[in-house]
């Protein structure tokens, strides 16, 4: 097992890492719309998704992994209303490439955001 870090993401904002590699696998914590400095983007549901997207590819990449080695996604939503802008965002994001996922409604995320993404991925 290898705690994966960078500072081109947010820190942990608890006690947990980034992501951890373990088994062939990356298992990237949840990312909400924190930039690298730890400030908090504010903004719609588009904003904060691309901004964890970012954090996302940040955090693959110093795992050694890339956006076609995600295997399995989680989604969670504050609104259920925002499926459609978030999903919108998430296939450009990924393009051809189709990882499982889950998408569910949340009554409450960290720091009040509006999305959180979690991501595994396979090691390069």
């Amino acid at each position: 097992m290898k705690f994966v870090s960078t500072d081109q993401a947010p820190e942990a904002i608890g006690p947990y890492s980034q992501a951890v590699e373990a088994g062939g696998f990356l298992f990237c914590s949840g990312q909400i719309a924190l930039q690298a400095d730890g400030t908090l983007l504010e903004g719609d549901v588009e904003a904060q998704t691309k901004q964890i997207f970012s954090n996302i590819d940040a955090v693959l990449t110093a795992g050694k992994c890339n956006r076609s080695s995600v295997v399995k996604c989680s989604v969670f939503l504050k609104d259920m209303n925002d499926f459609a802008a978030v999903n919108e965002l998430y296939a450009a994001y990924f393009g051809e490439h189709r990882p499982a996922r889950a998408c569910v409604e949340v009554s409450r995320l960290p720091k009040d955001v509006l999305v959180e993404i979690e991501v595994i991925a396979c090691v390069l």
